[in-house]
């Protein structure tokens, strides 16, 4: 039987739906948010690997682009694979999601978003987090939820809740926030460069009204929720584990002290190689047997896990030594590519991110095929993570969530200091390779890929960097790292990057392992954060202070004019004869496709730009587009060049794209009879416009000219 909720949130309303569609899944729900609507479910299955090393969730968040009235492009003209937006809209409900469900939990579980309708003013994806979050709670799914997020803005010094397009546009927030009823467990933000107070009070901001949004789930699954699944778990016995850990917690807290990292992974596997080689007993069955070393590898984490904590929390010593508040030793470079346009390098300890920064012409821009308002991008930062970066082998292809999720979170940092179209009017791609990796490899790529944009000659407002910090909870007792390494991410509590200027914030990113974190841990890790930003910025500015002046000799350079916008279509030609026209003569080449072509960008708003890494090419072909535009003055006297000889008279070119007709009876003083016995193709000669007629064909004189 279909129920109806509803909830006035904020001034809109939110429609909860349930009992009508997609009844076979465990959990379901359609959300209406204005007109957005999204059908979640959840499904989980009753066969489960209780040996698995991993909880299989999938989060699913499935674009339709008819919920925007739009046809897929391409051949095909259905939905491919899932756009960045969709993966980092899945990644956004999976984050704060899967810390909520019990840990010994195994069995597989998928939870799918179809968005069926999309107003750009209601966030689909903070409504996709919601109907998650309620389809798993009412479902016998165990869940530890409910969760919800919900977006902050600012605009004119007011905080707002899940801001309108118009109002977004004026907000220098961009905050996405998650949580519990207690405490936030995920934040998403870019921002410009706000200050540390600021964004915390944007945070507790969000979290008021989360709450608000948790308390009208429960109302919900009191009403309609089912009984959870009592799941099969894998029992492990305090004989076991007491056994196990004596014979271990020595030698795993000194292979924890051991500073250098390879070493201390080593010696790590050889102490785990050596537990499972004791307890393989042969005599046992083979199911029986991997059930016990299963059991026996569990315990090694736990014991890992626990030893780790009790190192950094109660004895205040870190993994590789370094005191909390310590940034790695940091290492930059640029100019290491000679045919890049801007290249650099920074180490940070053993995270190494060497970045390119390209140019290109506007129109190389990145077209956008989604539910989105914009159509296309003209900043992009891809993040590159191959295996050989931590000493594995592994796949290699297409970029997965993570690779994706790191580019956006690095692409929202630098985008805030990105001069506008107007004042740098080139496409600008920045690629982050990693070379190596031991921790907080995304935020090494916005402190490279800061150092190529300058030495690349683009004129960024003001240099980024970014830190990673992280944090050790042991019972009441936490500590607040900064400048986290691969071991502390792995076995702590929190990853909470931070990047931005030293007048400000320009993006955050906050995962946790816990169930939420207190306003005093975000004021603290802000505050740390602060610190280690300056520090690191110091650094960048010492190996290039600014953005040079100029860009690479290989990089396009640019000129930029403005003719009538009515002018455009003469430019282009028909067909686009008369641009390519242009761009073959200028160029001297036989192809606009070919690489030494000059690249021109027509604006609607009359706005020309050229681009060529020759600067007499530039200007040959800006002269030319300005010839195509240039008025005909009446009366003026101008050198032309016959184009074509016909009985009644002659075709005169001023210039490319302007002819004008030399009549029969105004080609001489005297009287022409036949106009191919005074001039022929090729000829220059001189004439004086006479005007257009009411046709608005052009008339010369060539005897006017000669008096």
């Amino acid at each position: 039987m279909k129920k109806t909720f509803e909830l006035d949130f904020r001034g809109r309303k939110i429609i909860v739906e349930n009992g009508e569609l997609a009844k076979q899944a465990h959990g379901s729900v359609l959300v209406r948010y204005g007109d957005t609507v999204i059908l979640s479910t959840v499904v989980m299955s009753k066969n489960v690997n209780l040996l698995a090393d991993f909880f299989p969730l999938t989060v699913l968040y499935n674009e339709k682009l008819y919920s925007v009235g739009k046809i897929p492009g391409g051949f095909i003209k259905r939905e491919g694979r899932p756009t960045e937006n969709a993966t980092l809209a899945a990644r956004m409900i999976d984050r704060p999601m899967r810390p909520l469900f019990p840990e010994d939990f195994k069995n597989e579980v998928q939870i799918v978003n179809t968005v069926l309708s999309v107003d750009q003013d209601n966030s689909p994806e903070i409504t996709a987090l919601f109907g998650s979050s309620l389809a798993t709670c009412i479902s016998q799914v165990p869940f530890n939820g409910p969760v919800a997020g919900v977006k902050v803005g600012r605009v004119d010094g007011k905080f707002i809740i899940n801001p309108t397009v118009e109002e977004s546009e004026k907000s220098d927030i961009d905050l996405t926030v998650s949580g519990t009823k207690e405490a936030i467990n995920m934040v998403e933000a870019g921002a410009k460069e706000v200050s540390e107070e600021d964004m915390l009070e944007a945070l507790m901001f969000g979290h008021e009204a989360i709450k608000e949004l948790i308390e009208f789930q429960e109302k919900i699954i009191a009403e309609i929720g089912v009984e959870k699944y009592d799941y099969p778990k894998l029992e492990i016995s305090e004989e076991l584990t007491d056994e196990v850990t004596n014979l271990i917690k020595d030698d795993i807290d000194a292979a924890l002290r051991i500073k250098e990292k390879q070493e201390k992974y080593a010696k790590l596997d050889e102490i785990k190689e050596n537990l499972l080689e004791k307890y393989t007993d042969e005599s046992l069955k083979e199911d029986e047997l991997k059930e016990l070393l299963t059991k026996v590898a569990n315990i090694f984490e736990n014991v890992k896990y626990e030893v780790f904590r009790n190192i950094v929390v109660k004895e205040k010593i870190r993994a590789d030594g370094r005191k909390m508040t310590e940034i790695r030793p940091l290492s930059t470079a640029i100019d290491l590519l000679p045919r890049t346009h801007g290249s650099a390098l920074f180490t940070r300890g053993e995270t190494q991110s060497l970045s390119v920064t390209t140019l290109g012409a506007l129109g190389e821009h990145q077209i956008l095929d989604g539910l989105g308002i914009e159509d296309s991008k003209r900043f992009i930062l891809h993040y590159n993570f191959p295996q050989f970066s931590v000493g594995e082998t592994g796949r290699y292809g297409a970029p997965g969530r993570r690779e994706i999720g790191h580019g956006a979170l690095g692409e929202r940092a630098l985008l805030q200091v990105i001069p506008s179209e107007e004042e740098f009017p080139y496409t600008i791609r920045v690629v982050s390779e990693i070379l190596e990796s031991n921790g907080s490899s995304s935020q090494a790529s916005i402190c490279a890929g800061c150092m190529s944009l300058m030495a690349a000659g683009v004129p960024i407002k003001a240099p980024v960097a970014g830190i990673a910090m992280g944090l050790i909870t042991s019972g009441d007792d936490y500590t607040i790292l900064t400048d986290i390494q691969g071991l502390e991410d792995h076995l702590g509590d929190m990853d909470f990057k931070v990047a931005g200027t030293k007048n400000g914030i320009c993006a955050l990113q906050m995962d946790i392992k816990i169930k939420g974190i207190t306003k005093q841990i975000l004021k603290e890790a802000l505050d740390q954060a602060h610190k280690a930003r300056l520090e690191i910025l110091k650094v960048i500015t010492k190996q290039i202070k600014e953005p040079r002046k100029e860009v690479s000799k290989y990089a396009p350079k640019m000129m930029t004019f403005t003719i009538d916008p009515n002018k455009i279509k003469d430019v282009i030609g028909k067909g686009g004869e008369m641009i390519t026209k242009i761009i073959l003569e200028a160029s001297n080449v036989n192809a606009v496709t070919d690489i030494n072509a000059v690249k021109v960008d027509l604006e609607d708003d009359g706005r020309v730009i050229i681009y060529h890494t020759d600067k007499d090419i530039i200007e040959k072909t800006a002269n030319m587009i300005k010839d195509v535009v240039r008025e005909v003055e009446t009366g003026k006297i101008y050198t032309g060049k016959v184009v074509k000889v016909e009985d009644f008279g002659c075709f005169v070119e001023l210039w490319p794209g302007v002819e004008g007709l030399v009549h029969v009876s105004h080609l001489a003083k005297e009287r022409v009879e036949k106009p191919s016995d005074v001039v022929k193709v090729g000829d220059e000669i001189i004439v004086k416009s006479l005007g257009y007629d009411k046709k608005g064909r052009l008339n010369l004189s060539r005897k006017e000219a000669l008096k």
